[in-house]
């Protein structure tokens, strides 16, 4: 029995240790290519100012150009764009406010009121979602690397998916009811615009969960 108990206390520090040495050796990579980039922007900028006056004149133009080029790469590389989504959101709230009050001049008033609350929490998520997106898209690099994407704010966003489809259900049950044909048919197009959003915020979890990492696996496994 004491044997059995020294070999897995062997095979278990041994296994610390090999955790403990790709740690380690991940790190080393990670800050050896960032000296590296940081040794190649300093001979860049060294040969920068070396050159003269009409090459100044050429380089930045060409920077100009290459600097227009690098920013549509990045907006074609995001993966969520944030201020798409507010405006989206914002154009949501406000036509189901429209109906609300024109709602509000009939006989009953209850509709336009609930149409309202629904415009009211739909804001108040749209806030909510777009902050928790900022927090997956800067997590740090290295902790992205070693243990995979941010989980927990991966349910969170989750959540929020689930409670905006709920009011979206909820949304389309009021508006088969409205008498006012235009504002059924106004209140239809908002909600499949919003499911458009919630379809590519579903895109971005699932983007986010494919990234490569070393122990990704084991920290998805503790937060299920």
């Amino acid at each position: 029995m004491r044997k059995i108990k020294n070999h897995l206390i062997f095979i278990t520090s041994s296994l610390v240790l090999v955790i403990a040495a790709v740690v380690s050796f991940s790190f080393f990579t990670i800050a050896k290519a960032e000296q590296n980039q940081k040794i190649g922007e300093n001979s860049a900028s060294t040969t920068k100012n070396a050159s003269d006056d009409k090459s100044k004149v050429e380089a930045d133009e060409n920077k100009n150009s290459t600097d227009e080029d690098v920013d549509n790469e990045e907006k074609d590389d995001e993966q969520f764009d944030n201020e798409e989504h507010l405006n989206k959101e914002e154009d949501f709230r406000h036509g189901l406010l429209e109906v609300a009050d024109r709602e509000d001049h009939d006989e009953d008033k209850k509709d336009g009121e609930e149409i309202r609350e629904i415009a009211y929490e739909q804001e108040k998520s749209a806030s909510t979602t777009v902050h928790t997106i900022k927090k997956i898209e800067h997590r740090n690099k290295i902790q992205t690397f070693l243990f995979g994407t941010d989980y927990k704010n991966l349910g969170a966003l989750r959540s929020d998916i689930v409670q905006t489809r709920n009011r979206l259900d909820k949304l389309d049950k009021l508006a088969e009811g409205l008498q006012n044909a235009t504002d059924t048919l106004k209140i239809q197009v908002q909600s499949q615009t919003m499911e458009q959003e919630m379809t590519k915020l579903e895109n971005f979890i699932k983007e986010q969960e494919n990234k490569f990492s070393l122990f990704g696996w084991l920290i998805k496994m503790f937060n299920q």
